[in-house]
């Protein structure tokens, strides 16, 4: 497969890149820029000295659908609105990055997004790509929309439980900590290195976009299921996200049984990687990786459920589920390209 990375200069852009090159099945054909066109990536990232040999192109959608089998488009949210359905109708299949596709109510896009919400059929047709869980065969779909990071730590948390309806919906408290990388490439006063070390930060209260899409999901799983509490915080890391979930089980389960079931749930995920009870996961054990860590405890005085999932927000997150959706597309080894473990220290 030739696969194309529409852009390549930003962070989910350089990591894509990274997993292509040495994707067993699929050939990294061309990386696109619209304001460094003629570049060389190395320039923007010199860790990337490997592919030197390619510069950065101008974002042709005739062009690169027509040498290329699957784009990855990792451009921010309103650019993908207008950028996927052109090439779409050149004939290419995508795998969107940015936010634009995931949530399937325009009038909540243009809400939470502050921005004009893309073209209704495409955006109908868009398969919403959390990989342990589709709910589409990805071999028919021309577009994948892939999840947030903070979605993909927290639905993959909660499946389990809210597919058995065993939580109590109107209690789901989600507590997210995420790295700096997660803001983006551009400096912002938030993410200043004086500003973020030695600190901790909350932000966007109650108004965070991945809200809506977690919702979404959930409702899906279980009707009944109403807003949820989310909060976000920045933490003086590079990578990694941790949330914490909090819902209400029933009466008279075990935290054996919660246990069990999740095991049993993520069996046969390769990435998803279900702890012994007792034992919790932390950032660093999946960083740089596509593993998702999960360890669930239940509060017997309380019936209190408490669900621990880390992921790294620019692989899992963002770029290695990315890459997992394009193995199921085209219906290949869903690890291909993706089952090296975690960098550790």
């Amino acid at each position: 497969m030739k696969a194309a990375v529409i852009g390549a200069t930003g962070y989910g852009g350089a990591e894509l890149i990274r997993l292509l090159q040495q994707h067993p099945e699929a050939t990294l054909h061309s990386f696109h820029s619209s304001s460094k066109e003629g570049e060389s990536i190395e320039a923007s990232y010199p860790h990337l000295q490997t592919v030197s040999g390619m510069a950065l192109e101008a974002i042709d959608p005739e062009k690169i659908a027509s040498e290329t089998d699957v784009v990855f488009t990792a451009t921010p949210s309103g650019v993908s609105s207008e950028l996927v359905p052109e090439l779409i109708d050149a004939g290419n299949r995508v795998i969107d990055l940015s936010g634009d596709f995931r949530l399937k109510d325009p009038k909540l896009y243009e809400q939470w997004y502050n921005k004009k919400a893309p073209d209704e059929t495409v955006l109908q047709n868009a398969v919403y790509g959390l990989t342990e869980w589709l709910e589409a065969d990805a071999t028919e779909a021309q577009l994948i929309s892939n999840p947030g990071c903070y979605p993909t730590a927290a639905l993959l948390g909660l499946a389990p439980l809210m597919k058995q309806n065993i939580a109590n919906p109107d209690s789901i408290i989600i507590d997210a900590k995420t790295g700096v990388s997660g803001a983006g490439k551009k400096a912002t006063p938030v993410t200043h290195f004086t500003e973020m070390n030695d600190n901790l930060k909350i932000y966007k209260v109650f108004a965070h976009q991945h809200t809506p899409e977690i919702e979404q999901v959930l409702s899906g799983w279980n009707s009944q299921t109403g807003p949820i509490t989310f909060s976000t915080h920045l933490v003086p890391m590079t990578r990694g996200i941790m949330t914490t979930i909090y819902a209400q089980g029933p009466d008279g389960m075990t935290a054996k049984e919660l246990t069990d079931l999740y095991q049993e749930s993520y069996n046969d995920s390769y990435f998803v990687r279900v702890r012994e009870q007792g034992t919790y996961p932390s950032t660093k054990e999946v960083y740089g990786s596509n593993f998702c860590d999960l360890s669930v405890a239940l509060d017997e005085r309380t019936n209190r459920i408490m669900i621990v999932s880390v992921i790294d927000n620019l692989v899992k997150g963002a770029s290695g589920q990315a890459v997992q959706n394009m193995n199921r597309m085209f219906d290949i080894e869903e690890t291909a390209g993706l089952g090296f473990a975690p960098v550790y220290p």
